[in-house]
């Protein structure tokens, strides 16, 4: 066992007016199995490259281990999957690696085929069980999900369970709970550790948030009354202290006493609870604001929307799916589940109007005028401004914002180019554009690829709340667990 020391850290990237980090502390057992939670863009991935010495940092970080990322970059891919693992892990013998990778379901003969063959899952796990090979290492993992489906977030989950010794970024809940002892959260203003998994720590989180946001209602009252009580006083030595000037025979000497001392109370208590707001709002810093969605489904005018009757899909003689039949009706939430390879986005992109670049047959019936919203799985080719971007699309600029800022855009965010957004942005503002879009069916290709948990869990509620019929694909599955009606699996 030993500890990785974070003492006053504090980093901004060259040219920015805002800290990413400010003197943060903290400290963590090299033998826990840590989940790193955190909003998109707050510096999660850039704390990852912190620990690796790869940016110039204010404050200190010390520790006695290796720090190896994944995902690691494989720069040639023609090798062999065994000489890549041994490129890897040079002193490894073929028993250990074979050892590992039955661990994580992969056949033994995916050693002989050329890493270039392998599926993203494939890989994922491959590398996964190379790196956990290597002495004296604290693995930091990156959103190792996104190239998973369900059954191999299952069995890296395992996996990651039976290990110790790293930090896991991922969005997925389920995966979290499954294989962490410990979360490290990036918050609004500091960075924190808490024991347990991430219902636990997300429990708890709420626990805290309810309390502050009770402690502030109570400020609030109290500051009211402060206020009133000081702004009577302050009247009342006005009063007094007009007597002076008027006549009778009262001492305007002691009135004039009075009123300077009632007045300098009442500017006593001001400043009390001006001070009590300034501390008590230290409180609430940290709370994550999650501000509720709104989304516009049309109305059909039939209930049946699409149907598919014996659709099959095959490529290069390879059958992807076979008499595929289903009907979707106005309401209906369809989760399309299966494999890597099993024909998922194909069959997405036949339901979006592809008939001419997927060969099929069968019958696709999509009913006439019907008006489509769609959420790619790819949100790389996004580029250039916000505004820009509303316009190409037709879509309400100030709706469109008013969404993503509700999503944790900051202002800032709006200014720059889409290509400097990380991953998880870019996914927010094809999910806003759809939300923007008056549609009669919604049709979301993995969607939360990348967006975080606080962000997934406002999207729930919002699709819980207004019911739009979708067609989606999602391997999160307790987002499928909370939003699908009914389910196909194309395994």
């Amino acid at each position: 066992m030993s500890l990785i020391n974070v003492a006053h850290l504090t980093f901004a990237y060259e040219g920015s007016y805002d800290d990413i980090f400010t003197d943060v502390s903290f400290q963590i057992d090299t033998n826990w199995k840590l989940g790193f939670c955190g909003r998109n863009g707050r510096g999660k991935t850039t704390f990852l490259k912190l620990l690796q010495g790869l940016h110039k940092y204010q404050g200190k970080i010390s520790a006695n281990v290796n720090f190896e990322y994944f995902p690691f970059v494989v720069t040639d891919k023609k090798k062999n999957t065994v000489d890549v693992l041994y490129d890897l892990v040079p002193n490894v013998q073929l028993w250990e690696i074979e050892k590992e990778l039955s661990k994580m379901d992969v056949a033994l003969e995916t050693l002989a085929r050329p890493f270039e063959t392998l599926s993203g899952g494939e890989s994922t796990k491959v590398l996964l069980a190379g790196l956990f090979l290597k002495e004296n290492s604290f693995l930091l993992i990156d959103e190792p999900t996104n190239h998973l489906d369900m059954n191999g977030r299952e069995t890296v989950a395992r996996y990651l369970n039976s290990k110790a010794g790293f930090i896991l970024v991922s969005h997925d809940r389920d995966f979290l709970d499954e294989c962490v002892d410990h979360v490290l959260s990036i918050n609004k203003t500091n960075i924190e550790v808490q024991g347990g998994n991430f219902s636990s720590w997300f429990y708890n989180k709420e626990m805290q948030d309810d309390f502050e946001r009770a402690e502030n209602a109570k400020l609030k009252k109290e500051v009211k009354r402060l206020k009133k009580t000081a702004r009577e006083k302050a009247d009342w030595s006005d009063r007094v202290e007009s007597t002076k000037i008027g006549g009778g025979s009262c001492d305007r000497g002691r009135i004039g006493h009075l009123a300077a001392k009632m007045m300098k109370k009442s500017k006593a208590i001001e400043h009390r609870h001006n001070k009590a707001v300034e501390e008590k709002s230290k409180l609430l810093k940290n709370i994550e604001t999650a501000e509720k969605l709104k989304i516009h489904p049309l109305e059909y005018h039939t209930s049946r929307l699409i149907t598919l009757d014996n659709v099959s899909v095959a490529y290069d003689g390879r059958e992807i799916f076979k008499n595929l039949n289903f009907t979707l009706n106005q309401g209906s939430r369809l989760a399309i589940s299966g494999g890597n390879g099993s024909g998922k986005s194909s069959l997405i992109k036949l339901l979006c109007g592809g008939v001419e670049d997927i060969a099929y047959t069968g019958q696709i019936n999509v009913g006439s005028r019907l008006v489509i919203s769609y959420v790619p799985q790819d949100a790389n080719f996004l580029m250039g401004n916000l505004s820009d971007f509303a316009q190409a699309e037709k879509i309400d600029e100030s709706l469109f914002k008013a969404i993503l800022h509700k999503l944790d855009f900051s202002r800032v965010q709006f200014e720059k180019d889409m290509r400097d957004y990380s991953s998880g942005q870019k996914k927010k503002v094809l999910i806003a554009r759809s939300l923007c879009q008056q549609a009669h069916v919604y049709i979301w290709d993995e969607p939360l690829n990348y967006i975080d948990i606080l962000s997934r869990i406002q999207i729930e509620e919002l699709l819980m709340a207004y019911a739009p019929t979708m067609i989606f694909v999602e391997h999160d599955r307790a987002f499928c667990r909370n939003i699908a009606t009914e389910s196909l699996n194309l395994s």
